[in-house]
């Protein structure tokens, strides 16, 4: 192999969505793509173990959803063929905010939900067709370093008794979530590993699959978001296969249980009733999945010393709440800061991290008396509440509610019967 062929190979290391979206993004302009996945890789929609978050709620917001669709054309399109549903972001979902309902205005802004293994699947599928992309699965990432002429080379194990590797690379993509290695990698090379931000939550799921028997209705989604001193929250979603997903969350020491009836009496001390509606007399599939989520935390790469050859996206950068189905659709927007080149790449990732992550962490203006009231006026104002929705979706930066904070209340439209709920 040449210097100039090593140059221009990638390793991808990760083969979930965060790197099937890196391959994408680098493909027209590298030779050759390997993705290099720990878990043998399912042919069909299936789980897999590496990804614990996966058996609960997932779903692509408007701006994620149109990256991976400039990344993977037809992304959108094969989702739903399998099934996967789709709607407006605020005509077609229930959001309970501050224990009231959010007007369903009709925004213009598409959001697909579906099974997290289906949309990872349905990428994969997408990112085998690329000619120079390769995928290498069922092998361990055991370290990172250089050789001998100086080029970024991956160690590799196989899990399967096939011996180990060793991967020259041009360039290295860690794509490997909340567990990456990069940092202890960077000061194996003697480098300070880059600072970290940490929020402390403490956030466990609880999900469960029934059989969709109709009461949900024709819409997509239900959130009801945890407001004050209340510590508990739910997703209610329809998926693909006639199936709903219920999630329920709880933070700083509320764990949701996993039998059916402490299940159902969760959701019923929620402060609407949607999601007890969903669960009462439903048809469970399956058990119960948890999952726990110590804290968010935002690895700042953009202040770091970090080597030519080398790029860190999705959660191995920064790790969301699940929940609000940031992770994905961060991933997707971070790929496009890479399809543009490596050179920069870090800052223009911080800078579609930003609002994201003060969402997420409530260090922006969610977490203000100004939002609250914004939030509870838009439960009457169809503008306020697409405004609203076009940050939540990361369309829009939270900048955009500036000029409709203390609106005068005789510009809202009434709609006294959407308010009644909860």
């Amino acid at each position: 192999m040449t210097h100039t062929n090593i140059a221009r190979r990638v390793v991808v290391l990760g083969g979930g969505i965060a790197g099937l979206l890196a391959a994408a993004a680098l493909a027209p302009r590298h030779d050759s793509i390997l993705i290099v996945e720990r878990d043998l890789l399912p042919t069909g929609p299936l789980h897999r173990r590496g990804v614990p978050q996966g058996r609960h709620v997932h779903a692509m917001l408007p701006r994620g959803l149109q990256a991976a669709e400039e990344l993977l054309p037809g992304f959108t399109d094969r989702l739903v063929a399998a099934g996967a549903l789709r709607g407006d972001i605020s005509a077609d979902t229930r959001w309970y905010l501050n224990g009231r309902r959010l007007r369903a205005a009709r925004s213009g802004l598409t959001a697909v939900s579906g099974s997290r293994a289906l949309i990872e699947h349905t990428a994969r599928e997408l990112v085998r067709q690329l000619p120079n992309v390769r995928f290498l699965d069922g092998y361990d990432i055991v370290g990172m370093g250089t050789d001998g002429a100086g080029h970024r080379v991956v160690r590799v194990t196989s899990r399967h008794g096939d011996g180990s590797r060793v991967l020259p690379a041009g360039l290295v993509v860690d794509a490997t979530g909340r567990g990456s290695r990069m940092p202890q990698w960077l000061a194996e090379l003697g480098l300070t590993p880059p600072e970290e931000e940490v929020v402390t939550i403490d956030l466990r799921y609880s999900t469960r699959i029934f059989a969709d028997d109709g009461r949900f209705g024709t819409d997509v989604v239900a959130v009801t978001a945890r407001y004050d001193d209340h510590r508990r929250s739910s997703v209610v979603q329809r998926l693909e296969g006639g199936r709903i997903l219920v999630t329920l969350a709880g933070v700083r020491g509320e764990v949701p249980p996993t039998g059916l009836d402490d299940f159902l009496r969760y959701a019923e001390s929620l402060p609407v009733p949607d999601t007890a509606d969903v669960v009462r007399g439903a048809t469970p599939i399956g058990d119960a999945a948890t999952f726990r989520i110590p804290a968010y935390v935002r690895r700042r790469y953009e202040r770091a010393e970090v080597p030519e050859g080398i790029v860190v996206i999705g959660d191995a950068a920064c790790a969301f709440n699940p929940i609000y189905g940031q992770g994905m659709s961060v991933a997707a927007l971070s790929a496009l800061a890479l399809r543009d080149g490596e050179d920069g790449y870090f800052a223009r990732q911080a800078e579609a991290l930003e609002a994201p992550w003060a969402l997420a962490t409530g260090n922006d203006l969610g977490g203000s008396p100004q939002i609250r009231a914004l939030q509870l006026a838009a439960c009457d104002d169809d503008e306020l509440a697409v405004a609203f929705l076009r940050v939540t979706a990361l369309v829009d930066p939270p900048s955009a509610l500036g000029p409709l904070l203390g609106r005068p209340p005789a510009q809202r439209l009434p709609n006294p019967a959407m308010n009644a709920v909860g």
